[in-house]
């Protein structure tokens, strides 16, 4: 109903699933079938545990807070520890991982957004979209405010290097044991743990704020991924180093970040305003016009206006409808837009379906129904316009 940015941008581009790409992951899970044969050790137990919390923090501290929304300042080296250390996670570089998360809270849970649960299902929003060859490749114009550091181009063009030298220390460590149930172990929990934020955070939670998105919180999946669970909270205001608003939401990451400005390794943490915190921040339009898009697109405007056509055949509506529609498209808008239309959907209708996706009571998301119901009249007008124009040609 409105002009909106598609996958594939390049219409010559395919949206295929790269199975070549996809090789390498998948069978770092199969390889997790040596742990059969190596077991666990203590040693193990402990590069597992370690591996997760450092490496899960490296990307939610380092790829997400800083990289993709500056909530902290840091020094040039310590910038480039994290993109080191967050590599090692094996989540590309850091200059990829953020211009990707950018464009992501651009175009949120729009068809834009390349790893939308509700465009693209919960697979490609967990996973397969980093090897769906259209959805892949950010706008790499997004992150020019740290493509300028050579260091951090080099940890792009050498993003593997820190994690393989990080596997050969763990088998030197522990052994066996320490590469597959340390190592490997470790890298497919940091994984997924890190992947339910972009599939199941768009589906499984509540929302206390009004974003125009699918975004939940979740304190279960906060907890797994050291505090990104408070997903509502963070694309409400993404640009802060805390996602965990309040003292009960629990963010181990935010923690870990005040340890580090104690150490003077980072420094203004940037935090809410109380007007966020209060929820006092009026909606943008663009975030009215968002949820109006969703509410409008449940319903179907082509089959409203076939049974709308059906209901008036015979009757006098139609041929005044065609005759203004011949004399000029205005005068057919204004026609109708002084009529009742049979078949529209009703205002509860609407209610219903803003209520089942937007769970929250929010006079933002009034405003948002009523924006629904004009682009799905006018919506739906149009298409009815555009028959009466045509009926003339195909009598004669």
């Amino acid at each position: 109903m409105t002009a909106e940015r598609k996958y594939p941008a390049n219409p010559e581009m395919e949206d295929r699933f790269n199975w070549v790409e996809f090789m390498p992951f998948a069978l770092l899970h199969v390889a997790l079938i040596g742990i059969w044969w190596t077991g666990f050790t203590a040693t193990s137990i402990a590069i597992c545990a370690g591996l997760y919390v450092a490496r899960v923090f490296s990307i939610t501290a380092g790829y997400h807070r800083y990289f993709s929304h500056r909530g902290y300042k840091t020094s040039r080296a310590f910038q480039f520890v994290l993109a080191v250390v967050g590599s090692t996670a094996f989540q590309k570089g850091p200059l990829w991982w953020a211009a990707k998360h950018r464009e992501h809270h651009r175009d949120a849970d729009m068809p834009a957004d390349s790893h939308s649960p509700r465009q693209y299902g919960v697979f490609d929003a967990h996973v397969g979209w980093v090897y769906r060859e259209a959805r892949a490749n950010p706008d790499m114009d997004l992150i020019k405010d740290f493509s300028k550091y050579p260091e951090l181009r080099w940890v792009e063009r050498h993003q593997y290097i820190p994690g393989l030298i990080l596997a050969v220390l763990c088998f030197v460590v522990g052994g066996w044991a320490g590469l597959f149930s340390g190592f490997l172990l470790s890298t497919v929990l940091v994984y997924h743990a890190t992947f339910t934020v972009n599939s199941l955070n768009h589906m499984i939670g509540k929302q206390r704020y009004l974003t125009g998105d699918d975004s939940r919180n979740n304190w279960f999946l906060a907890i797994l991924t050291m505090g990104e669970g408070w997903h509502n909270n963070h694309h409400y205001y993404p640009s802060t180093a805390r996602n965990g608003f309040f003292w009960w939401e629990f963010d181990t990451t935010y923690y870990g970040l005040l340890g580090l400005k104690q150490l003077g390794l980072v420094w203004d943490l940037r935090q809410p305003p109380k007007t966020i915190l209060a929820n006092e921040k009026a909606p943008t339009q663009k975030i009215i016009d968002k949820c109006a898009l969703y509410i409008a697109d449940g319903f179907s405007a082509d089959r409203i206006s076939a049974n709308i056509r059906q209901r008036w055949e015979g009757s006098h509506i139609l041929d005044d409808l065609r005759s203004h529609a011949r004399d000029r498209w205005s005068a057919a808008e204004a026609y109708l837009a002084e009529i009742e239309l049979p078949e529209f959907p009703s205002a509860e209708e609407f209610k219903a379906r803003a209520h089942k996706q937007f769970k929250i009571r929010h006079e933002g998301l009034d405003r948002a129904i009523e924006r629904a119901h004009e682009m799905l009249r006018r919506s739906v007008s149009h298409r009815l316009i555009e028959h009466a124009q045509a009926e003339p040609a195909r009598a004669a």
